[in-house]
Order: C-alpha cells, then sequence, then structure tokens
C-alpha cells in the first residue's frame, strides 16, 4: 500500500512524521554524520545524536537546522529524504503528498528553501504550515470558530506562541529562544558558577530530570560531570533544582514577554475569549516541569499543557491535508511572483 498524504514537522531538534491513518511513525532528532572526505552520510536521527561531540576528525555530526530554518540546505535534502523513504517507502511511481510546518514570521527565502528541500526529497506536492495553527489542530482545538485561542508552541529552536481566530493568525509573534536556548543557558550556568565545562547532552540531560521553571515542591539534585575549567580533569558535582531554575531565568523570561506582547497586540473581543478558554502550550518545552505556573503567573491567565505535546504539530500537519480550503486560505501557501 501506498502512502500519499505525509505531515512532517520538520523541527531544530527533533523531525516527527505523520502519516495518514497511522499516526505519528517517526520521531527523530535533526542529526546527521557525515564523513568529511567522502561526503557520505553515515547516520541520521538517533545513532547520529549519539556521535554529538564524540566524533573523530574525518567524521562530523551536523544538525542542520537552527533556530527553526534551515542552515544547511544540502544536508537537510538528504535528512528529509532518509526520512520519507523510511517511512513510507521508496517508490518511483507513488510520491507523498506533503505538509510541512515552519515557523510564523519565516521570510520568503525561508519558505522557498523547505519547500524545494521537501519537493527534492520526494514531494509530489508540498505545503507550508505555520506551527502554532498545526499546533492548535493537533492539540484538538477548533480552529475554525469565531473565539479566540492563543497557542505557544515552544519548540527546540523557535517559540511561536499566536492568537487564532477562524482559520487564521490574528496576532503572531516568534522568537528564538526555546529549548536549545535553555541547554545554552545551563551550559553558561555551570561554567559561571562551578567552572565546570559541559556538552549539550549533559545540558539537555540535566534539563529533562531536573530542570524547573517554577519553584518545586521539593528539591531534587543531580551529578553533573564536566571537565574543570581551573585544572582541565573530569570533575563531577551535585546540581539542585534551584540553580537549574536560576539558570533558565533568562530565557524563561523572553518567552513570558512574548507572550504579554502578543495578548496587548491582540483585540478585546478575543482577549475576553482567551481568558475564558485560557492558553494552551504544546512542543517539547511544553514538557520542562512549571512552565505553564510561570507563563500563567506573568499573564494571569490560566495555562494547560496539551495533551503529547511533543506531537502535536506532527498530528495537526497531518490533519490538516484533508481541509484543502484551510490550505489555500494558508498565507504560506498562496505564492508570490519571485522578481
Amino acid at each position: 500500500m501506498a502512502f500519499t498524504e505525509v505531515g512532517i514537522d520538520l523541527g531544530t531538534a527533533n523531525v516527527l512524521v505523520y502519516i495518514k491513518g497511522k499516526g505519528v511513525v517517526l520521531n527523530e532528532p535533526s542529526v546527521v554524520a557525515v564523513n568529511k572526505d567522502t561526503n557520505e552520510i553515515l547516520a541520521v536521527g538517533e545513532e547520529a545524536r549519539q556521535m554529538l561531540g564524540r566524533t573523530p576528525a574525518n567524521i562530523i555530526a551536523v544538525r542542520p537546522l537552527r533556530d527553526g530554518v534551515i542552515s544547511d540546505y544540502d544536508i537537510t535534502e538528504r535528512m528529509l529524504k532518509y526520512f520519507i523513504r523510511k517511512t513510507c517507502g521508496q517508490s518511483r511511481f507513488f510520491k507523498p503528498r506533503i505538509m510541512v510546518c515552519v515557523p510564523s514570521g519565516v521570510t520568503e527565502v525561508e519558505k522557498r528553501a523547505v519547500r524545494e528541500a521537501a519537493t527534492m526529497a520526494g514531494g509530489k506536492a508540498v505545503y507550508l504550515m505555520e506551527e502554532p495553527v498545526a499546533a492548535a489542530i493537533g492539540a484538538g482545538l477548533d480552529i475554525s470558530k469565531p473565539d479566540g485561542i492563543m497557542v505557544i508552541d515552544i519548540g527546540g529552536g523557535t517559540t511561536d506562541i499566536a492568537v487564532i481566530s477562524l482559520g487564521g493568525i490574528v496576532t503572531s509573534a516568534s522568537v528564538k529562544v526555546a529549548g536549545d536556548k535553555f541547554d545554552d543557558a545551563i551550559i553558561k550556568y555551570m561554567r559561571k558558577e562551578h567552572k565546570l565545562y559541559i556538552g549539550e547532552r549533559t545540558a539537555e540531560e540535566m534539563k529533562m530530570t531536573i530542570g524547573t521553571a517554577y519553584p518545586r515542591e521539593e528539591i531534587i539534585t543531580q551529578e553533573c560531570r564536566g571537565r574543570d575549567l581551573v585544572t582541565g580533569l573530569p570533575k563531577s558535582i551535585e546540581i539542585t533544582s534551584r540553580e537549574m531554575m536560576e539558570a533558565l531565568d533568562e530565557p524563561l523570561q523572553v518567552i513570558c514577554d512574548a507572550a504579554h506582547s502578543v495578548l496587548e497586540r491582540t483585540p478585546p473581543e478575543l482577549s475576553a475569549d482567551i481568558s475564558n478558554a485560557g492558553i494552551v502550550i504544546t512542543g517539547g518545552g511544553a514538557l520542562l516541569h512549571g512552565i505553564d505556573k510561570r507563563i500563567e503567573e506573568r499573564t494571569g491567565i490560566r495555562v494547560t499543557v496539551a495533551e503529547d505535546p511533543k506531537s502535536c504539530v506532527a498530528i495537526g500537519t497531518g490533519k490538516a491535508l484533508n481541509e484543502f480550503d484551510m490550505i489555500e486560505k494558508n498565507s504560506l501557501n498562496q505564492r508570490r511572483p519571485y522578481i
């Protein structure tokens, strides 16, 4: 059987693939390992992520997407081709119809790069969709009604905030502060406060286990291993969740300020709807402990985390393929002439 409709959440940290009738069939890191001498791809996804920071001189493990957009076109195309073949099979005759998610506020050049990469990777027809709209659909919200819905999608490279009504975005903001910046903030904190140098994978692990955006009822600790910047030797120390909250304060403040800014620009009728319905947060960043309480404290509006927040965007892209009126209405698919 040939699958013809595919939704792709082309994320900075992870790529998720949704196939109609099957659900989310793939969730792998957006990492590719390449042999520099031959330009040959050695590994893609989780296998390549295991190589980050551990490769010999002739092999590099790269993340071809940065801050929500393509930074390495060739590697992105090859990565997409690999994932599409892995999930849909290899066929000359059946090419899938693909819906790809992009951050709100992408430029024409960035849209064109995503569309061309997906087409070259084997897409018969490629459509684009803004992440907050897809996230809202994936979270089970009815975006076709004239009621205001506010969604905050915290991914790996960008946080997209939007107020949606009648199937379109009314006001939005996209900030390049999300999961990656959380990891960077932890790395900087460890260098500054403990003179300990840690890698991206260690920072991500700490974020997931003891990271917090709001005071925990019980303080938890974790052993952190890295290189002592004074002696140059391996060192291990205990880190508390309270320290993690201090480390993550700055990037979290940026996200809260962006949400506040969107609310300030929202028409009063829609503001009243949001006040009643609350705010929904999606994306991998929504799993950070207490982030809903942190945003709720800043905005004064009830905040809920969507069910299975990491998959919301991918599910939304797949569901949207059934709604061609919505696809055509979406501004990202109204092609403009290139001059």
